[in-house]
């Protein structure tokens, strides 16, 4: 085993740790790819001669000074690539490592009993796909034959799924930033058709948004928004923002821009989903100035509220209309 694949157990409210965290698995290897919002695939094939120690003992390494150094529990997927230790993360849980056995014969009986969701890069829309056929766990799908997976999931699609059912991990850890987006979901109790409730769910959400990107000193050029309908359809939007930034009213409303647009009819929403993308460091924006006495209050009052926050908690100041929530 030589890639491990990290999730650490942050709250929300601790996302700006991820960095350190990081920081953290750079002193075993510089081969770290970063997996927002709470984990990293780490390559250690260099770590494990240079240590003298194997990816096992080095796991339990790395849980021990996450939890020393940060208080943070993590839990941890072991296996000979990154499909492997990802696979092998499924189901662990915090405080324990799992690992996928390399021995061929081990690895096939590992394989042949996991539902084909399990498999990365097979989305809920191919997984639901295969299930209607019969190809509900990955030993299925090694065993049908190329032709058809390539009529179900496309020429491209379907190959590279059967290379996957055939235990090859084609698959690399590639040292990236860390982290390109964020992302808040605001899934409701049950299938919701009021739209004031959907306009809390976004402001919600990019509040969260606005202050998570100002605990890591970020700024976002896009939001995306995604809504879920009750028969698990969904819609994607996209807007680039007017300039990058990180302040919950700008970002709210894009969003509610972005609703409005979709023009929903009595619409059975399951879920509501933002997502700021195309991250940058907030000390490289540009910002427009403005004479605008109330925008520069605003201002002023999410710094404060910033602080509170931080101090109380993150439910220590938030706006009137979610305590309706």
């Amino acid at each position: 085993m030589t890639i491990l694949c990290v999730r650490f157990q942050l709250p929300p409210t601790r996302e700006a740790a991820l960095p350190e965290l990081l920081g953290m698995l750079e002193g075993f290897t510089p081969v770290i790819e970063a997996l927002p919002p709470d984990g990293a695939l780490v390559d250690l094939r260099g770590a494990e001669r240079y240590f003298g120690r194997d990816a096992v003992e080095l796991a339990a390494l790395i849980r021990v000074r996450a939890l020393a150094w940060y208080g943070v529990e993590c839990a941890i997927g072991a296996g000979s690539g990154p499909m492997f230790a990802r696979m092998a993360l499924r189901g662990t849980g915090p405080g324990e490592t799992r690992v996928v056995p390399e021995e061929p014969r081990a690895l096939a009986e590992f394989l042949d009993e996991q539902p084909v969701a399990t498999l990365p890069g097979v989305g809920a829309a191919t997984a639901r796909t295969l299930c209607e056929y019969g190809l509900d766990t990955v030993g299925k799908v090694a065993a049908a034959p190329l032709s058809t997976l390539q009529r179900l999931c496309g020429a491209r699609g379907g190959r590279e799924l059967h290379e996957k059912a055939q235990g090859i991990d084609r698959g690399r850890v590639v040292p990236n930033a860390v982290s390109r987006s964020l992302a808040a979901e605001r899934p409701f109790s049950r299938d919701e058709l009021d739209p004031d409730r959907h306009r809390r769910a976004l402001l919600s959400a990019a509040e969260e948004l606005g202050a998570r990107l100002r605990a890591l000193e970020k700024v976002c050029r896009t939001l995306t928004l995604t809504v879920r309908y009750a028969d698990r359809s969904t819609t994607t939007r996209s807007r680039t923002l007017p300039e990058p930034t990180a302040h919950s009213s700008a970002l709210t409303d894009a969003a509610y821009r972005m609703y409005e647009a979709l023009g929903l009819q009595r619409a059975r929403v399951r879920a509501i989903a933002l997502r700021a993308e195309g991250l940058d460091p907030a000390e490289q924006a540009s910002h427009q100035l403005t004479f605008d006495e109330l925008d520069e209050k605003a201002r002023r009052i999410e710094e404060v509220a910033d602080r509170a926050r931080a101090k109380f908690g993150p439910r220590a100041v938030f706006p009137g209309t979610l305590a309706l929530v």
